[in-house]
């Protein structure tokens, strides 16, 4: 079962309610469902959809076929009557009147709207996609109810989505599916957050940057709940270096944002370098440069992240597959960051952000938070304590200032001996350098393999990174059904980038195939450069949009397997 419903209209007609109440209704009667949304920048006007994918089970991406339109204005019917399947409908409002081809379900929602609530028309029209499916309304109220807390804005949803339901017909057969107590139904940028507040983050600024903002959303609704600071800073820069004051102070701390963000905190991701501070900092990618495309996905920073400040420092940059990895990778960025006292960068991107599905709930018991910081315990018996120690993997104590009695605290941006005194000395300097530089060797014991797909005999290897994960799997799936041998590579840890397993698949046989949304295949670039491995065929998207299984599936066989 694979069934694409489409929802278009502008910014401002209320398609997020639509997708919320949708999406959730759809979610908790069991199925596997995957949303999208594809937005202008701008607060009204311009064309906006979104998409739900309703499946059972293997739904890992978007579709590009649909089989029900959803139509808010008649733009939404010429942009996307094209990818209308044969057998697909449009359901719209009766007042836009069509006289063709397309199959049409008119529901006057307008009308019925303006006699109970007008700001509640698209519930009318969810109402009618919920009968159009044949699927009964009871979860849909439910879902009301608890979507507005108003009593008043209750009652009419409520009566508008039954009269919405009366107005459709049914058209499609949806098997029956057993409900969803196991799973949550969540999109990229809130599971960064609640992997940040599981990691005991305490600590949270930035400035609101699209895609990155639902980030700070999510953990500002949280604050009194949970115990922690969200502040909104007047700018990246202070919005980065105040989440370095806290971390220097000892308490957790995160930072997000977008490409434009990221370059303005360039400088003190190389502040939290030579300082030795833990640092997270979330980097939800849309195109560039400058502006670019502010509501649109790419992959188009990781390069820059790896380079992003002046100097040599260690440094980690962490790209999540999904929902559920970014979850566990968050939590995993707050210790990988607090034991090697470096920063961190988590590379997301708009499509994994703002794309909401279904995961299994997160195993919290497996959760462990590991830290470098002395605790008050240790604190009263500590003696001669140097910050920037010299030790034989690099880490050096670190007490959050005040905690040792009698310690003068210091710290600065210019090179330092062991006590954090300015130093030029030529020996000096070299002795700091190793001693940063020698973490990278306990770093590389803990990273992780990149996700193998596959069987030994295989003749071509896909290899992608981050949110490409879903269309990827799902691209090797239709492709193994025609008969090839596809082999998988999905990479998450990016940089040091792990090497064992890419090594010991790569054959000379083997054509090797890198999937990006990037205009100039830069993980394909970090192969060659750091592992010595040539891409066969690189596969790149730039304009702004996600890949697609089916499209990933269909230039495999025109450019690729030919």
């Amino acid at each position: 079962m694979d069934l694409n419903i489409l929802i278009a209209g502008e910014a401002g007609q209320g398609l997020k309610t639509i997708e919320t109440i949708l999406g959730k209704t759809l979610f908790r009667m069991g199925f596997q469902i995957y949303t999208t949304r594809d937005y202008m920048s701008r607060i009204r006007g311009g064309h906006n959809f979104v998409k739900i994918r309703i499946g059972k089970g293997d739904i890992t991406g978007p579709a590009e076929e649909i089989d029900v339109l959803l139509a808010l204005n008649e733009e939404a019917i010429s942009q996307h009557k094209q990818d209308l399947k044969e057998d697909g409908i449009i359901v719209l409002d009766g007042q836009i009147a069509r006289e063709d081809i397309y199959q049409l379900i008119n529901i006057p929602a307008r009308k019925i709207a303006n006699e109970v609530n007008s700001k509640a028309l698209n519930t009318v029209f969810v109402g009618a996609v919920l009968k159009v499916l044949n699927l009964k309304i009871a979860e849909a109220l439910k879902v009301i109810k608890e979507h507005f807390t108003d009593k008043k804005l209750q009652e009419d949803n409520m009566i508008l989505l039954k009269e919405g339901f009366k107005k459709a017909d049914g058209k499609f057969s949806l098997p029956k599916i057993e409900d969803n107590d196991e799973q949550l139904f969540i999109d990229g940028n809130s599971a960064v957050a609640l992997g940040a507040l599981a990691a005991g983050v305490k600590f949270f600024s930035a400035y609101p940057m699209s895609p990155s903002t639902g980030i700070m959303n999510y953990l500002a609704a949280k604050q009194k709940e949970q115990g922690i600071v969200v502040e909104q800073a007047e700018d990246e820069i202070a919005a980065i270096n105040m989440t370095l004051g806290a971390s220097y102070a000892g308490v957790r701390a995160m930072t997000a944002t977008s490409g434009g963000g990221l370059a303005l905190m360039a400088e003190s991701v190389g502040l939290a370098g030579i300082t030795e501070t833990p640092l997270v900092i979330v980097d939800v990618q849309r195109p560039g440069p400058a502006t670019g495309l502010p509501t649109r996905t790419e992959q188009g920073d990781l390069l820059f992240s790896i380079n992003i400040a002046q100097g040599e420092f260690p440094l980690m940059v962490i790209s999540p597959r999904d929902s559920e990895d970014a979850f566990y990778q968050t939590f995993r960025a707050f210790n990988l960051a607090d034991k090697y006292q470096l920063p961190v960068i988590l590379l997301s991107d708009q499509f994994l952000a703002d794309s909401t599905t279904n995961i299994n709930h997160y195993n919290l018991n497996s959760l462990k938070i590991e830290t470098s910081l002395i605790t008050d315990g240790e604190s009263v018996k500590y003696e001669d304590y140097k910050r920037y120690q010299i030790t034989e993997d690099g880490i050096s104590p670190r007490a959050y200032p005040g905690q040792l009695s009698g310690e003068v605290v210091l710290v600065d941006s210019d090179e330092h001996d062991e006590n954090g005194d300015i130093v030029e000395s030529a020996s000096a300097r070299s002795n700091m350098v190793d001693k940063r530089m020698k973490k990278l060797v306990r770093i590389k014991q803990e990273l992780k393999e990149p996700v193998f797909f596959g069987q030994e005999d295989i003749n071509y290897l896909i290899i992608g990174w981050g949110s490409t994960y879903g269309p990827i799997l799902e691209a090797r799936k239709l492709l193994m059904e025609d008969g090839y041998k596809i082999g998988y590579l999905s990479f998450t840890d990016l940089w040091p980038l792990p090497e064992k397993r890419v090594k010991k698949i790569i054959t000379p046989d083997i054509k090797v195939v890198v999937v990006e949304n990037n205009a100039t295949g830069q993980f394909a670039q970090l192969l060659k450069g750091q592992l010595g491995i040539t891409s066969d065929y690189r596969m790149l998207k730039y304009n702004g949009r996600p890949f697609s299984g089916r499209e990933i599936y269909q230039r495999m066989k025109e450019e690729v397997i030919i």
